[in-house]
């Protein structure tokens, strides 16, 4: 027999638990929550650090909006997420270190609809769709970012 430990809740403090929020998504070290809620009537990627409850600026990704999908690295160097510009839905990294963002060009007509970044940064698993299909497809990343690694991993 298997045995079940009911989890705890815990509500994220400090003003997002007041808003509609979706698309979780914690950093591999538990430190950082990342969740989409409504700023300005957009829904905006809002990312906090969970033992402060302190809300982490994102000043980089403020050109792109709305969000949707986000993902984090170990640490939470990087943030993943969807955005949009003009009519184009677009996958972007931000750097939180650097301030950087990366755009990731994706070929013809396809649009992204959900995404998953590994935990070190090096793939990234993004469903797409093209002509009416979905479809997954998994994008190396280890030419473009430094792997974020867990403190003491070496590459």
């Amino acid at each position: 027999m298997i045995g079940c430990v009911a989890p705890r809740a815990q509500r994220a403090e400090g003003g997002l638990g007041d808003r509609n929020q979706q698309d979780p998504a914690l950093s591999g070290n538990g430190r950082l929550l990342a969740v989409i809620s409504e700023l300005r009537g957009r829904p905006t990627v809002q990312l906090r650090e969970l033992s402060t409850g302190a809300i982490l600026q994102l000043p980089q990704l403020k050109r792109h909006q709305p969000h949707s999908s986000p993902s984090l690295s170990w640490n939470g160097r990087y943030l993943a997420l969807i955005s949009q510009r003009g009519q184009r839905r677009l996958a972007v990294i931000a750097d939180r270190l650097t301030g950087r963002v990366h755009q990731l060009p994706l070929p013809g007509s396809r649009d992204p609809i959900r995404l998953s970044l590994s935990p070190d940064a090096t793939q990234l698993a993004l469903q797409v769709a093209t002509q009416g299909q979905w479809r997954v497809e998994l994008l190396d990343l280890s030419d473009l970012l430094e792997a974020d690694r867990p403190a003491g991993l070496n590459p």
